[in-house]
């Protein structure tokens, strides 16, 4: 379960980050911080799925 948390954490950084750099108009950071945001939000949103909630040994 530590592991979805800390995957849902750091897709909620990146898409502050993301949003941030929207509205600073920069290209880059939009590229990387949406591309961070798709790999952990999906990464959370799987492991989530495939361990249950709660988690189950």
């Amino acid at each position: 379960m530590g592991l979805v948390i800390i995957f849902a954490l750091t897709a909620l950084l990146a898409l502050f980050g993301t949003i941030s750099a929207l509205k600073n108009k920069n290209l880059l950071g939009i590229v990387f911080g949406g591309g961070t945001l798709a790999v952990f939000g999906w990464f959370a949103v799987m492991t989530l799925i495939n361990s249950g909630y709660p988690a189950v040994h």
